[in-house]
């Protein structure tokens, strides 16, 4: 997988899976346009721009929340302005709010559709033209084995990545002629930094990776590098007749 000279936006790059696809990217060549919300000495859009470059690798950081329009906007120009075109976009940013449809607030339910889904629908929205205009890209979106199976005291959530899933078949049918693909990852439950602080802070530290553990058919949890894996994948030259397509990797989850 060739990436040399190919320019990659990422949102929600500041860590987890959104940084170990900006390194992976970057170590096939790619110049990294790095998106991150959360001003965190670890969780950072900075720190995952240092890492490449570190490397010998090209990236900015380009701070923004992507659930406003202008914010968005002013990423995909930010990007633009730095690199000159996108030929890849990947909405990776997301959050994750607990709750039953009996117990979740309204505001709790409205801010998680608002990022997960309209933050995929306005970056989208403001990068499809760049992409158009400089004859095809590709996009991926992250959506999650909650898409495909429901989970227990996550209702939001599973709506949320749903509604990715459609939304990603929707644009790959509406964008096949401008030369756009749109694919979609769903991953299983992957040890990222929040996974880690639910068990750190948990009571029982133990016993709470056990729960996230034992529901996995492989007896373990993804590892960002794996998912990082699937998301270069989809985007790269060799996968270039897939398009629509939901990828899952889940350690056997939905199985």
């Amino acid at each position: 997988m060739n990436f040399k000279d190919k320019i990659v936006l990422i949102t929600g790059a500041g860590a987890g899976i959104g940084r170990a696809a900006a390194l992976l990217f970057a170590e096939n060549g790619a110049k990294i346009a790095v998106n991150a919300l959360i001003p965190d000495e670890k969780q950072s859009g900075e720190v995952t721009v240092q890492m490449i470059k570190d490397k010998g690798g090209d990236a900015v950081f380009i701070p923004g929340d992507v659930s406003t329009a202008e914010s968005a906007k002013r990423i995909v120009d930010t990007a633009v302005d730095a690199f000159g075109r996108i030929d890849v976009l990947i909405n990776n940013a997301g959050i994750v709010i607990p709750g039953r449809v009996d117990n979740m607030s309204e505001e709790a339910f409205d801010l998680t559709m608002l990022v997960n889904v309209k933050g995929v629908f306005l970056m989208s929205k403001y990068a499809v033209p760049v992409m158009q205009g400089q004859g095809g890209g590709v996009i991926v979106n992250t959506g999650s084995v909650a898409a495909l199976k429901g989970h227990v005291d996550r209702s939001a959530y599973c709506a949320s990545k749903g509604a990715v899933v459609a939304l990603s078949r929707a644009m790959a049918a509406d964008y096949i002629k401008d030369n756009i693909r749109v694919n979609c990852i769903c991953p299983g439950t992957t040890y990222t930094p929040a996974i880690e602080e639910k068990i750190r802070t948990a009571a029982d530290p133990a016993a709470m990776e056990a729960v996230f553990v034992e529901r996995q058919p492989m007896g373990r949890l993804g590892k960002v590098e794996e998912i990082a894996h699937s998301i270069v994948f989809a985007a790269c030259e060799e996968t270039a007749y897939m398009t629509g397509s939901v990828l899952v990797i889940d350690g056997g989850m939905t199985m």
